[in-house]
């Protein structure tokens, strides 16, 4: 589940086709018409992606296939979902059910996020297709987009992001933008899994291969629950159980991974002699100084090296740490940069926090977020007391479903929070010092998939599919659907990223 810095601080006519079920099913045909590939009933075109936290690009196949947005009403209204085909490498080997890679958020396109897909499935994709589809409310052709009255897009100031009161007003200007275009009570995980079959089913695959990294293990949960037929084997990275409130723990499970990063700076006496007081109290106290008086900070800006002046907020920080906290390799620079900001030094800390805001704008719908979890998590959400004694606050979980009060939201279905109980063959991915959905979530999970297996990263964050020998243990797993036979002694040689103690990294 990511979103910006700001809003963690306060906080992705239908032609049904009958499945086939010969050895080529799904098998993809070039088209008579120059450079168009049917896969199914699905014409593609050549197309380049790249990926939202890479330089590089890829080529794939680009489509974009049609399907009602209210289900119940296949006359009405019809929305466009962007898909992307990565064709299998080895076509002499390639099987017939095909990859389909469900993006995290909720809010985030899959399609965005192409190039870091292929190279955690680079060994899935020698033997099979991988299909990328943005769920409804994302991506270029069906994004939840508000605007104003002129085109320009609606946007909540940065300082209002933490207000409850601003963050709803804005939510019913966003709603009030949206009528007649869209009806955000249908962009839920429910009819999410519906465009899912449906695509399945169009690409004439029998069955398909989940792999789903965040929110998106919701989706593949949601999904083999429903069409159990149609699922052959689901990866979960960075497990949310059915009945987990998104967005209800964040400030007890960002404490549990501040706590881990604070106990292994002290196991090393580098970083303990560099840090005699730990990450959590120096952020805490930090936080407690710049809410009672936010400091006007001058700061190279480190997209266009010009010198710059802003002001510095205990929500920026705050939010800057949780982001960073997502991987280990960004989080080994707060030590230094919080360090250096409890001395006065603040330069460093806005600059890094300025680049991080940048690099996420327009990386989430936050329209299609509201959808989700106003429709399936905010009336489970009880506030609990223990969050006021946490770095994030007691406002956090308040923050987050503020919205819910003025956005149109659908329902979520009888059975939805029940636990996945499944046959299905599942490999489970945890970070170990994960701030959002911790290695615990995914033992819950596991307990009603007595096919399953659930291996833990030490010293990781969320998602780490793409760590280590993962590629390849993912790999044999959808090979052979037999996750207890995976040899992991692979990812023992995996573990924590020494925290910096210095702008030249750690000590040797």
């Amino acid at each position: 589940m990511r979103t910006s810095p700001a809003w963690i601080a306060a906080l992705a006519a239908l032609c049904c086709l009958t499945a086939c079920t010969s050895g080529d099913a799904g098998a993809p045909r070039r088209d008579a018409t120059a450079g168009t590939r049917m896969f199914g009933s699905i014409a593609f075109e050549p197309c380049t992606l790249s990926g939202a936290l890479a330089s590089s690009s890829i080529d794939a196949q680009c489509a974009r296939f049609d399907v009602p947005e209210n289900p119940q009403q296949p006359d009405g209204r019809r929305i466009a979902l962007n898909i992307a085909w990565l064709p299998a490498s080895d076509k002499g080997t390639k099987a017939p059910d095909p990859v389909f890679f469900l993006a995290g958020g909720p809010g985030q396109a899959a399609t965005e996020y192409a190039t870091e897909v292929d190279a955690a499935l680079r060994e899935v994709r020698k033997h099979r297709d991988i299909v990328l589809i943005d769920q409804r409310g994302t991506g270029k052709l069906s994004p939840l987009l508000c605007r104003e009255a002129n085109g320009a897009e609606l946007r909540l100031p940065p300082d209002e992001e933490v207000d409850a009161a601003a963050v709803a007003d804005y939510a019913a200007r966003c709603a009030k933008a949206l009528e007649g275009k869209a009806d955000p009570r249908f962009y839920t995980t429910t009819q999410a899994v519906g465009d899912l079959d449906a695509v399945r089913a169009a690409l004439g695959a029998a069955q398909v291969n989940l792999v789903g990294v965040s929110y998106g293990t919701r989706v593949a949960q949601q999904y083999a629950a429903r069409f159990p037929a149609h699922t052959r084997s689901i990866v979960l990275d960075g497990v949310a159980p059915n009945d987990l409130v998104v967005g209800g723990e964040f400030a007890r499970t960002f404490e549990r991974a501040l706590e881990l990063q604070s106990a292994h700076c002290q196991s090393l006496p580098t970083c303990r002699e560099r840090y005699p007081r730990d990450l959590r109290t120096q952020l805490r106290g930090l936080k407690a100084r710049l809410e009672a008086a936010p400091v006007q900070v001058d700061f190279r800006d480190p997209a266009t090296a010009q010198r710059r002046r802003d002001t510095l907020t205990a929500d920026t920080v705050v939010g800057l740490t949780h982001m960073f906290s997502y991987m280990p390799q960004m989080m080994s620079l707060m030590p230094v940069v919080i360090d250096e900001a409890d001395r006065g030094e603040y330069a460093p800390l806005m600059a890094l926090a300025q680049l991080a805001t940048r690099n996420m704008d327009g990386r989430m719908s936050r329209a299609m977020q509201w959808s989700v979890i106003c429709a399936e998590d905010a009336d489970r959400y009880t506030p609990d007391p223990a969050d006021a004694d946490t770095v994030l606050g007691a406002e956090t979980g308040p923050a987050f479903f503020a919205a819910c009060q003025a956005w149109p939201h659908g329902t979520r279905p009888a059975g939805f929070v029940e636990p996945l109980r499944s046959d299905v063959p599942a490999l489970l991915l945890s970070g170990e010092i994960d701030p959002v959905t911790p290695p615990a979530y995914g033992e819950r999970v596991l307990e009603g998939l007595p096919n399953g297996r659930h291996f833990v990263l030490r010293g990781q964050g969320h998602n780490v599919s793409a760590i280590g020998c993962l590629p390849k243990l993912v790999g044999q797993f959808v090979e052979s659907l037999d996750a207890k036979a995976l040899d992991g002694t692979c990812l023992e040689s995996i573990g924590y990223v020494p925290p910096f103690t210095g702008y030249n990294g750690w000590e040797p």
